[in-house]
C-alpha cells in the first residue's frame, strides 16, 4: 500500500530558518532609502520594523536559530504533513508522483503564521505594544492577529477593500483574536484619503494598504511597529521552515522532487518551499526545477520589468530591486487576493533574472477548475491562491503523461479555502471571468517608475 502522509515527529521539527542570501550566486542589489537613494541601513529599517527583524532583513548568515518561544507556538500545528496526492494522480492518469505540503492545517488555515509568530515575538520582546499591517485576502491579517494575541499585542489591520467585501469571515477571525480590521483605503490616513479622492470606487490594492499601515506605525515611533507578510527577506526567511521540513519528509517518502512549485504574490510561500531546495541546487549540484506561479491578471514576473520600485503606493517603504508592474498598477478583483501585488521580493526577482527559477502565469478560471478537481480527488478545498500551484502541478503531470516520463512534483498548498467559498460559488455558477491586462495598461504604470529613480 502506498503511504499517503509523511509526518515528522515534533522532535525533528527544524530549529533554524535558512537564509538563501548566504548561497545565492549573485547577491540582489541593495534596498535604497526612498529619500536619499543610498543603500538602506538597519537604522533606517528600525523606524518601522522591530530591531531584530531589521537585523535579519540585512543578514547574510546561512542559518538563524528559531527562538524557543517561537518553536513552542509552532508546535501547535507544526510539523505539517507532506501528502501524496494519489487521488489526483489517478484522476489525471499520469505516471507522475505528486506531493504537496499542507500548510492549511495551521490555526488560521494558511502558511502565514510561520512569519507572524516570530514577528510578534520580536516586537513583544522589544517592548512594542501595537502592530499595524496590511492584508490582501486576509490570511496574513488573520495570522498576525493570532500571533499578536499570543503576546498581548494590539493589532490593527488594513484589508484591501475588494477582499474585505468578498471575505467577511477572514475579518471576523481577526476580530475574534482581538484585532481591529479596516477596509482599505480608509479615511484614517493621508494615503487612504488621497486614494479615495482620486477614485471613490477604488477596490484598493496591497500597495495602498501597506502605505496606510506604515503611516499609522510612523505616528507612534515609541510604541508601534509595522509588520508585513511577504516580499521582504526576513519574511521569506521565516517561511523556510516549510521547505526544511519538506526535505526531511521527501526523504521519508524515498523520493526527490524534479520540480518544486509555489504560487506567488510577493513571495512568502513560494520562497518558503523553494529556498531550501535551491540550496541543494547551489551547494550540492542538484538540478531541481523551481516554478513560481502567478495570476495572468497580475503578471509581474512574466510581463513586468526588473528595476527599482517602492513596495507601497505612497513611498514610505524602501526602493526594492524587483520585477514589478509599477506600484500604481491596479490589479483586477480576482479572488486570489493574496496574489494581487505589483512586485516580487528582491531575492526572488534576482533568482528569476539569473535564470535559477521559472515563472508562469495562469488564468483564474483554470486555477479554480484545478481547485475543484483537487477538492474532489483529495478532499481539501484549497484557497484561491493555492489553486495556482495546483494548476501548475496538473500541467506538469499531464506533460509527463504525454511524454511518458516518470517525474516527481512537489507543490506548496499554502492554505485551505473553507473561508473562500464565495469564489467557488462564483466559479460553479459560471460567473468568473479571466482578465489579462493589455501591454498598454502595464506600460502606463511601468513608465511612471522613471520618476522614482
Amino acid at each position: 500500500m502506498k503511504s499517503k502522509k509523511f509526518i515528522l515527529p515534533e522532535s525533528q521539527m527544524p530549529t533554524a530558518w535558512y537564509n538563501l542570501v548566504a548561497d545565492i550566486p549573485h547577491q540582489p542589489r541593495p534596498y535604497l532609502n526612498p529619500d536619499t537613494h543610498s543603500p538602506i541601513t538597519e537604522s533606517d529599517l528600525r523606524l518601522i520594523l522591530a530591531d531584530e527583524l531589521a537585523r535579519q532583513e540585512l543578514s547574510t548568515e546561512r542559518f538563524i536559530e528559531i527562538p524557543d518561544e517561537v518553536q513552542e507556538i509552532y508546535r501547535i500545528w507544526r510539523p505539517v504533513p507532506l501528502v501524496r496526492a494519489i487521488g489526483l494522480e489517478k484522476a489525471l492518469d499520469t505516471p507522475a508522483k505528486i506531493f504537496f505540503k499542507n500548510e492549511g492545517v495551521s490555526p488560521v488555515g494558511s502558511h502565514k503564521p510561520n512569519s507572524a509568530v516570530p514577528q510578534a515575538y520580536y516586537n513583544h520582546k522589544q517592548g512594542i505594544r501595537r502592530l499595524t499591517t496590511e492584508t490582501g485576502a486576509g490570511q496574513w491579517g488573520s495570522a498576525l492577529s493570532f500571533a499578536g494575541n499570543h503576546f498581548g499585542l494590539d493589532v490593527e489591520v488594513f484589508m484591501v477593500r475588494v477582499s474585505y467585501d468578498q471575505k467577511p469571515y477572514r475579518r471576523l477571525m481577526m476580530n475574534t483574536w482581538g484585532a481591529t480590521c479596516h477596509s482599505s483605503p480608509t479615511t484614517l490616513t493621508q494615503s487612504g484619503r488621497t486614494a479615495r479622492m482620486t477614485d471613490p470606487h477604488t477596490t484598493g490594492s496591497l500597495g495602498l494598504a501597506i502605505s496606510e499601515a506604515v503611516e499609522r506605525a510612523l505616528e507612534d515611533p515609541e510604541g508601534t511597529r509595522y509588520c508585513l507578510g511577504s516580499v521582504m527577506n526576513h519574511v521569506l526567511l521565516h517561511q523556510t521552515i516549510t521547505g526544511e521540513e519538506a526535505i526531511l519528509q521527501m526523504q521519508m517518502a524515498d523520493a526527490e522532487p524534479d520540480v518544486v512549485i509555489g504560487c506567488i504574490g510577493g513571495g512568502s510561500n513560494f520562497g518558503g518551499i523553494a529556498f531550501p531546495f535551491l540550496r541543494q541546487n547551489f551547494c550540492e549540484g542538484k538540478q531541481i526545477r523551481v516554478v513560481a506561479v502567478e495570476p495572468e491578471s497580475c503578471p509581474k514576473l512574466t510581463r513586468g520589468t526588473f528595476q527599482y520600485d517602492i513596495g507601497d503606493y505612497s513611498g514610505y517603504t524602501p526602493l526594492i530591486p524587483m520585477y514589478t508592474l509599477g506600484h500604481e498598477f491596479q490589479p483586477s478583483a480576482i479572488h486570489a487576493g493574496g496574489l494581487r501585488y505589483h512586485g516580487a521580493g528582491a531575492i526572488i526577482s534576482q533568482l528569476l533574472h539569473d535564470g535559477h527559477i521559472e515563472a508562469t502565469a495562469i488564468p483564474q478560471t483554470e486555477t479554480m477548475q484545478a481547485g475543484v478537481l483537487f477538492a474532489r480527488t483529495e478532499g481539501i478545498i484549497p484557497a484561491p491562491e493555492s489553486t495556482h500551484a495546483i494548476a501548475a502541478a496538473i500541467r506538469e503531470a499531464l506533460r509527463a503523461k504525454i511524454e511518458g516520463r516518470n517525474t516527481t512534483i512537489l507543490f506548496n498548498l499554502s492554505g485551505h479555502g473553507t473561508i473562500d467559498l464565495f469564489a467557488y460559488e462564483q466559479y460553479l455558477g459560471g460567473h468568473l471571468q479571466d482578465y489579462i491586462p493589455s501591454d498598454e495598461e502595464i506600460a502606463r504604470t511601468v513608465q511612471r517608475l522613471e520618476q522614482i529613480i
